[in-house]
């Protein structure tokens, strides 16, 4: 057999974790086990029928080409009109660049602004796939704790301040955030801007969970503070709000300059986004409101379940206050604890240590109250909770 030597930005990171566990599950399941999956970020709710009824009527048009490759004036424009509409006046049709995917988005501004040896922030825990993007453009990820302070961002501005130097490019904030469902403080991202402005840092404020929110105040979003407006890049997509994850479309909002170099990457990796899908799109940010806040009513309803279980259990579990994730402390070691609640109870988690976090598990809520009755019912059983 041939040996092959293989590029180091390869050697750099290793298998997503949320996607080897999904895979371990699926794997069960294909052996007929029943798996209750609680490790996928992905709603179980079906796509709204409007948004299949328009990409229908697309694909019926002829839309099948190219599109231009930062997207379709329309959806473009729509887009412009949502970030008007959260305080992000700014991003005008021509500051948008539509992706395949949130995750596209994200790779993009890493590849375009992250050089061998350029420092980039995170808060751990912090989703999976930021270090690996770091990573694959040569940065080098650091890391700043929150979960000492129950996931809150305020009470670690001190870290950050003491984390940021001079070779700090970028600094990536997610809120409502994966894997814990917290929501920065406007103060906290006061604090944040402050040190953006002092060092000249972009920040990358990561929205996708947006519109899961479980409180009614606007959630704060560190592109409306006075300095952020030239340094923000605000990533956002359809997959989890909208319940479009395997549709494969996202966006972000960024200044020409950035859309300008980005879209060299963009136009010479996935030329641009499913044709027909962006047309759906539309549809998605003009019509779906009243779906979406189905969706989050019932995300909020399990997300009170569980929280009442675990603390039947003794478990104190930091309440979400957006996403349909929550953080569950489990024995120091966390990898041993998931691979016990999927070996022998046939539940799915994900151990926090895959994103920077010992100790915790993470589970998704996007399940039916069923479903977590009988994975709370399981983890019970084997001695788990």
């Amino acid at each position: 057999m041939t040996e092959r030597s293989f590029a180091d930005r390869v050697g750099r990171v290793s298998p997503s974790a949320t996607l080897a566990i999904s895979n371990k599950a699926a794997t069960l399941e294909a052996d007929g086990v029943d798996v209750v999956d609680l490790s996928v970020g992905e709603p179980d709710f079906d796509t709204p029928e409007a948004i299949k009824d328009a990409a229908n009527e697309a694909l019926a048009a002829g839309e099948t080409g190219y599109t231009p490759s930062n997207g379709i004036p329309p959806l473009r424009e729509a887009i412009a009109e949502k970030f008007a509409a959260d305080g992000l006046d700014f991003y005008g049709p021509e500051n948008v660049v539509v992706t395949p995917g949130g995750k596209q988005a994200l790779f993009e501004l890493f590849q375009t602004l992250v050089d061998t040896g350029d420092e980039v922030v995170l808060f751990d825990p912090a989703w999976v796939s930021y270090e690996a993007m770091v990573k694959l453009a040569d940065g080098t990820p650091v890391h700043v704790d929150t979960a000492r302070h129950d996931f809150a961002l305020e009470p670690a501005l001190d870290d950050l301040a003491e984390a940021v130097t001079d070779q700090t490019k970028l600094l990536v904030l997610n809120s409502p955030g994966n894997p814990h469902g917290c929501i920065y403080s406007e103060k906290a991202l006061e604090g944040v801007r402050d040190l953006a402005v002092d060092y000249d840092i972009t920040v990358i404020s990561d929205e996708i969970y947006d519109q899961i929110t479980y409180t009614d105040e606007a959630l704060p979003r560190i592109g409306t503070l006075d300095g952020m407006a030239d340094r923000t890049l605000t990533v956002n997509g359809f997959s989890k709000a909208y319940a479009m994850t395997g549709w494969r479309l996202g966006y972000y909002g960024a200044p020409e300059s950035i859309v300008e170099q980005a879209g060299k990457i963009h136009s010479h990796s996935v030329s641009c986004a499913t044709s027909f899908v962006q047309h759906a799109g539309v549809t998605a940010l003009r019509e779906v409101d009243e779906e979406v806040e189905e969706m989050v009513d019932a995300f909020a309803e399990r997300r009170e379940f569980l929280l009442s279980a675990f603390a039947d259990h003794g478990v104190d579990v930091v309440e979400p206050q957006g996403a349909f994730y929550m953080m569950v402390p489990v024995s120091e070691d966390d990898q041993q604890w998931c691979d016990d609640a999927i070996s022998d109870a046939h539940v799915a988690t994900v151990p926090g240590s895959a994103f920077g976090t010992p100790g915790y598990a993470r589970l998704s809520y996007a399940n039916s109250k069923e479903r977590l009755g009988e994975a709370l019912d399981r983890l019970d059983e084997y001695g788990l909770i």
